[in-house]
């Protein structure tokens, strides 16, 4: 048989293989997701979301401290009220002695080089468990409900986090945030990462589980796209109409409970599934992964 070459020459080798990939996993590429309480003494398990815990701020230092030696370069909080009293604006999402700013404030002083990233969304704060100020039919009345995010963004921001990363999908919202941080003099100091693309999905429940929240009833710098694992040609065709623009995705908590779902039942090892899991994103074009997978990896990915 006549061949002009022989493939398996360019991957019988490891680092041959790592060669020819796109992209490859390092540290810095992972965010790790946190779930904020307002029990400032908390750990609390969550059942659907193996090895994860919501945290109170006294416990941050011991929890991510190892975490930060093995090379943790960032995080994403989720503010997780159960104390609070909460109403239809989400009044306490921006309580300055709320979760989400005190745990900004504490892990500022704690690790300094730590890059702070803060989920801005109004369901774990409003009466109604929706994302924004409702018309008395129930349906989101738009204006209030953008002016309310961009409100709670700043404050987000004059608390010191680096990023705010607005997840309600109403429309308008990221014009009006860039515009507060940019008269607020923190256009230049705080970075904007917005959802361009989030799908319904049934990869959610985990995480409703985790933050508390469901509803009641039926400068951009950063794009990120969730989930991430079914959606890779749509991170793919992100990287390409945005080229210049980092491109962050995150492996949601259903993702994350359905790999170790399957290597507890023995379909295939853990950490081989997380790899090829996290791989495809970065192959695709991600370049930042949201994940709870992030202290694995600082274990697993070299220094």
């Amino acid at each position: 048989m006549e061949i002009s070459s022989i493939l398996q020459g360019g991957y019988h080798h490891p680092l041959s293989r790592s060669w020819q990939g796109r992209r490859q996993l390092t540290k810095s590429m992972f965010m790790y997701p946190i779930f904020i309480t307002d029990d400032p003494n908390a750990s609390v398990e969550i059942p659907s979301l193996p090895g994860q815990r919501r945290w109170g701020v006294n416990r941050l230092e011991e929890f991510l401290g190892p975490l930060v030696q093995k090379g943790l370069t960032s995080v994403i909080l989720f503010g997780v009220p159960l104390k609070c009293e909460k109403d239809g604006r989400g009044t306490p999402a921006d309580d300055p002695s709320g979760p989400v700013i005190q745990a900004i404030k504490r892990l500022k002083a704690l690790f300094p080089s730590l890059y702070i990233a803060c989920d801005v969304c109004l369901c774990e704060y409003t009466s109604h468990g929706h994302c924004g100020l409702l018309h008395q039919d129930g349906t989101i009345n738009t204006e209030p409900s953008v002016e309310r995010l961009a409100e709670v963004a700043l404050n987000y921001a004059l608390a010191g986090a680096h990023c705010v990363a607005p997840s309600d999908m109403i429309d308008g919202r990221i014009r009006a945030i860039k515009h507060k941080l940019i008269e607020a003099g923190l256009g230049n100091r705080c970075t904007l990462m917005s959802y361009s693309a989030k799908f319904a999905s049934a990869l959610y429940g985990p995480f409703r589980d985790a933050a508390g929240s469901a509803p009641a009833f039926g400068c951009l710098i950063l794009s990120w796209i969730k989930p991430a694992l079914p959606y890779l040609d749509v991170i793919a065709d992100a990287t390409e109409l945005a080229p210049n623009h980092p491109l962050a995705c995150y492996q949601v908590s259903g993702e994350f409970a359905m790999i170790h779902a399957g290597a507890k039942a023995g379909v295939y090892d853990l950490k081989t599934m997380a790899f090829e899991a996290a791989e495809s994103m970065a192959r695709a074009g991600a370049g930042i992964i949201l994940s709870y997978f992030t202290p694995e990896f600082l274990h697993w990915l070299p220094a």
